[in-house]
């Protein structure tokens, strides 16, 4: 996927105004799908001119793929450090309220359910969320796993990378059910799950 247009030489860009352009194309995103966003409604919600935003991207679907990069990118997740060096269940129970917090939330269903809706459609956007949020955080899943399956709590030959898409289609099931689950119930649907898969004990 490529980035906003290369400039030559000339007046900086101003990093602020990037910010603004992209949390509103993720904003109007979550509220109307690529098909309920334009060019024209993002330079508006961002407060600056239509112009700035076409200096800064050739499409609206450019544009939309930085702004899902660039707004999941800031969800904080345990470090690589924490992963190698922490018990696998310890580090479950530190982000768990957190995770149940953002998973019952409705901006992220909201998320969840127009990039799953534009898959087929606009597969840059789905590119963006799986090379962005997605894979990290498989990788990370990984790691715990396989630190469990060393202290025995996992099966030995159990295939992670099954038991991390288990995992992943329980969540997207729950979350984009006609009654999502509030935060309370997330974390002890969470915390089932990862007692299940030998994560928490």
């Amino acid at each position: 996927m490529t980035g906003p247009r290369k400039r030559g030489p000339g007046r900086p860009r101003d990093p602020g105004t990037d910010r603004a352009i992209l949390h509103a194309a993720f904003e109007l995103f979550l509220e109307g799908g690529v098909e309920g966003t334009s060019m024209e409604r993002i330079a508006r919600r961002a407060g600056v001119g239509k112009l700035t935003v076409y200096r800064r991207w050739s499409s609206k679907e450019e544009l939309l793929a930085q702004a899902v990069e660039t707004v999941v990118e800031e969800e904080q997740w345990p470090s690589n450090e924490d992963i190698e060096t922490g018990s696998p269940a310890d580090i479950v129970d530190q982000v768990l309220p957190a995770s149940a917090e953002l998973a019952a939330s409705e901006r992220f269903r909201a998320l969840v359910a127009r990039i799953y809706g534009s898959a087929v459609s606009h597969p840059a956007l789905m590119a963006a969320y799986w090379r962005h949020y997605l894979l990290p955080r498989r990788e990370a899943t990984k790691e715990l796993l396989r630190h469990a399956q060393q202290e025995g709590t996992v099966a030995a030959d159990a295939d992670l990378d099954v038991l991390i898409d288990m995992m992943a289609g329980a969540v997207t099931y729950r979350v984009l059910r006609p009654d999502p689950p509030g935060p309370e119930e997330m974390r002890r649907y969470l915390e089932t799950l990862h007692r299940q898969v030998g994560l928490l004990s």
